[in-house]
């Protein structure tokens, strides 16, 4: 079976069209990244700067993507995003059915809400309206196998070559390479899937 592993974030909605397009054989596969370990140490306010003006660029460039700039007039920003990875794999323990579908909690969550992703009771939040087992997520969330599992998985991601998240990498014969995303565009992305 040929695959596509995909980082979290705002390929989630494009690549919605983009599975309904795909040709059965083809499998998506999520795969975490982690980008920053747990830390409570506030955000440097250089970085609080840079991500405001990522945030800010993307809202102009993908039409229709909007982000809730209050959250940084909210929260004191924690550079963590460890938290979140293991919400996935914690949800993902209940069934696949729920993995993309706690990805877009957090992200609403995070983007539209304003509400800060590093803090568990956010993610706990998050399970709860995805109906998930409350109790078992709050264990699997720090579980020693939820810890391990996110260490594979950004190992993984290492290994295939994703540079940033997200990033699509296509994995087929042996080989992997990277796709370039088109946030506007689902066909681009579909027809450079296809052609590999």
């Amino acid at each position: 079976m040929t695959r596509c592993a995909v980082g979290a974030g705002l390929f989630v909605q494009c690549g919605k069209q983009v599975r309904q397009q795909l040709p059965q054989h083809i499998e998506i596969k999520y795969l975490l990244g982690g980008l920053a370990v747990d830390t409570d140490q506030p955000m440097p306010e250089a970085l609080q700067k840079t991500i405001r003006q990522t945030w800010q660029r993307i809202q102009k460039d993908v039409p229709g993507t909007q982000f809730n700039f209050d959250f940084w007039e909210t929260y004191q920003p924690r550079r963590s995003t460890y938290p979140a990875c293991r919400a996935v794999i914690a949800a993902r323990a209940q069934g696949h059915q729920y993995e993309e579908a706690m990805i877009l909690a957090i992200q609403q969550a995070y983007y539209l809400n304003a509400k800060n992703p590093s803090d568990a009771d956010i993610l706990c939040r998050q399970a709860a309206t995805l109906k998930l087992d409350l109790k078992q997520f709050q264990i699997d969330l720090n579980s020693q196998q939820t810890l391990q599992q996110l260490e594979q998985e950004i190992a993984k991601s290492r290994t295939i070559g994703a540079q940033g998240f997200p990033s699509l990498i296509w994995q087929g014969y042996g080989n992997y390479r990277s796709i370039v995303l088109d946030y506007n565009n689902a066909d681009v992305v579909l027809q450079a899937i296809i052609l590999q």
